[in-house]
């Protein structure tokens, strides 16, 4: 199985539109799976032309009324995985990421929030964080590709190319 990995696409507050190379690097998954901070349910619908989405709500989302849930878990070839927007602090605290993976009770935490694409392993917990493919924040805009097959992940960090929002790119 396949799965895109996406978070903070931020549609269309930052952006008017999913980058066309999204789709491109998404158009033989399985499985999309949407960390939050969507801002528009219409990402969502663009996205299940695709492949079927599991999405969860940011801190955004809450702002704009999106009525999705903020967790979810999922099992897939035996291997649990939990999906959170990630809003910890310091943002992308590891530790505490780590934390809610306990809570969710899943061996994978897919989240967002920062906008930096991580892969972290600690213990027996990866770690994962697509990055925003619209509104980065020092960094490229990306996503990811997950595979699993005969219970093995593999995870690859895809750059999806200049940002529609390159002005963003800088914290204030």
């Amino acid at each position: 199985m396949i799965i895109g990995v996406i978070s903070d696409t931020h549609i269309p507050d930052r952006t008017e539109q999913i980058p066309p190379t999204v789709l491109e690097i998404f158009k033989n998954v399985d499985l999309i799976m949407h960390a939050g901070d969507l801002t528009s349910m219409g990402v969502k619908e663009e996205l299940e032309k695709i492949a079927p989405v599991l999405a969860v709500q940011g801190n955004i989302d809450r702002v704009h009324n999106l009525d999705l849930p903020v967790s979810l878990k999922t099992e897939i070839e035996g291997i649990t995985i939990g999906i959170k927007h990630g809003e910890v602090y310091p943002k992308g605290n590891t530790q505490q990421l780590y934390y809610i993976a306990k809570e969710l009770e899943v061996k994978v935490l897919v989240s967002g929030h920062t906008h930096k694409a991580a892969i972290e392993q600690i213990d027996d917990v990866l770690l994962l964080n697509p990055g925003s493919p619209t509104a980065p924040r020092l960094t490229d805009p990306t996503v990811i590709l997950v595979t699993i097959e005969d219970g093995e992940i593999d995870v690859e960090i895809k750059k999806v190319g200049k940002s529609a929002c390159s002005a963003l790119n800088f914290e204030k």
